[in-house]
C-alpha cells in the first residue's frame, strides 16, 4: 500500500475490488431501504432492517458505535441535512428523507447516501433532490489522474450555484475512505479547483454533496449529531465512494451498475470491472 501527499492512503487494485465487496452491500442496502420506507414506520425500524440486511450480506455495519453513534445508517428527514440519528421519529407522507450507509467487508469501507421523497412533495424539494444528486455525479466526474481533490468542489459547487440560489454546507465534506470510514483528504463541496492532494489511481474518495434550499447555516441538535438547518429549511444529501482505475477510468464502488450509466453519459470513461 503506498502513501502520498501527507498521509492520503492509495490502495492497491485488489483492495479496491475488497472496497467494491463492501460498496455492493451499501448500495444493495440502500435500494431495500428505501424500497421499505413508507409513512407510519420510524426512522429506527429502517435502522433495524438495514442493520440486518448488512449483516446478512457478511459485511459490518460502519457506523454502528462509531464515536458513540447508536445506529447503523443516518436518517435524515426534512429539515434534518445530515447525521440524522434514527429513533422514534415517525415517518409522513410528503417526508423528504435521506439515508446514509457504510458497511465493512474484511476492514475495508464503503459510504454511500441517497435522498428520496415520501409520496407527492412541492416541486422545489423535487428539484433540490435532483440538483444535488446531478452535483455528486458533476463532482466524480471532475475526478481525472493528475488533477486535484478541490476540482470535485469546484464542479459540485458551480453545477449548484447555476441551478439556483441553494445554500452548500461548507464546515461537512466529502472525504478519503479505505481501512477507515473517513480518511484524508477532505473533500468540500466548493471552493476553487487545482488544490489539495493530487488525484491517482487507487485513491478512493466518498463525494457528498449536502445541499439547503435556504441558508447554509446549520445546528446541531442535542444528540450531538443531527445536523438541521437553522431556518428549518429542507435538505438533501446525495453520496457515492469512487476510485480512478490504473487505466484512467473512473469506477463508483458504491453504485450497482458502478457508475458506468452516469459517467458515460457526462463523458467520463468507465474504470470498472
Amino acid at each position: 500500500m503506498g502513501w502520498r501527499d501527507r498521509g492520503v492512503q492509495v490502495k492497491t487494485p485488489e483492495q479496491v475490488a475488497t472496497m467494491r465487496r463492501a460498496g455492493l452491500v451499501v448500495g444493495r442496502t440502500l435500494e431495500m431501504v428505501r424500497d421499505l420506507a413508507r409513512p407510519g414506520l420510524t426512522t429506527g425500524d429502517l435502522d433495524a432492517a438495514a442493520e440486518a440486511h448488512i449483516r446478512q450480506l457478511g459485511a459490518t455495519p460502519s457506523f454502528l458505535g462509531y464515536h458513540g453513534f447508536t445506529g447503523s445508517l443516518c436518517v435524515s428527514v426534512n429539515e434534518e441535512v445530515v447525521h440524522g440519528m434514527p429513533g422514534a421519529r415517525v415517518l409522513a407522507e410528503g417526508d423528504v428523507v435521506s439515508v446514509d450507509c457504510g458497511a465493512i467487508v474484511d476492514g475495508w469501507h464503503g459510504d454511500a447516501a441517497v435522498t428520496f421523497a415520501l409520496g407527492d412533495v412541492p416541486d422545489e424539494a423535487t428539484e433540490l433532490m435532483r440538483v444535488t444528486e446531478e452535483a455528486m455525479w458533476r463532482g466524480i466526474a471532475a475526478a481525472r489522474p493528475g488533477g486535484r481533490v478541490t476540482d470535485i468542489s469546484h464542479a459540485v459547487e458551480t453545477h449548484v450555484r447555476s441551478a439556483g440560489d441553494y445554500g452548500i454546507l461548507e464546515d461537512y465534506t466529502g472525504h478519503g475512505i479505505g481501512t477507515e470510514m473517513h480518511q484524508s483528504p477532505d473533500v468540500p463541496n466548493l471552493g476553487k479547483p487545482g488544490r489539495g492532494p493530487r488525484l491517482v489511481a487507487g485513491l478512493a474518495l466518498a463525494v457528498e454533496p449536502m445541499i439547503t434550499l435556504g441558508s447554509a447555516d446549520v445546528d446541531v441538535l442535542d444528540d450531538d449529531w443531527t445536523v438541521v438547518t437553522h431556518d428549518g429549511s429542507l435538505g438533501a444529501h446525495f453520496e457515492h465512494t469512487f476510485t480512478l482505475t490504473p487505466d484512467g477510468g473512473t469506477w463508483v464502488l458504491t453504485a450497482l451498475d458502478g457508475g458506468r450509466q452516469e459517467l458515460e453519459a457526462l463523458g467520463v470513461t468507465y474504470g470498472g470491472g
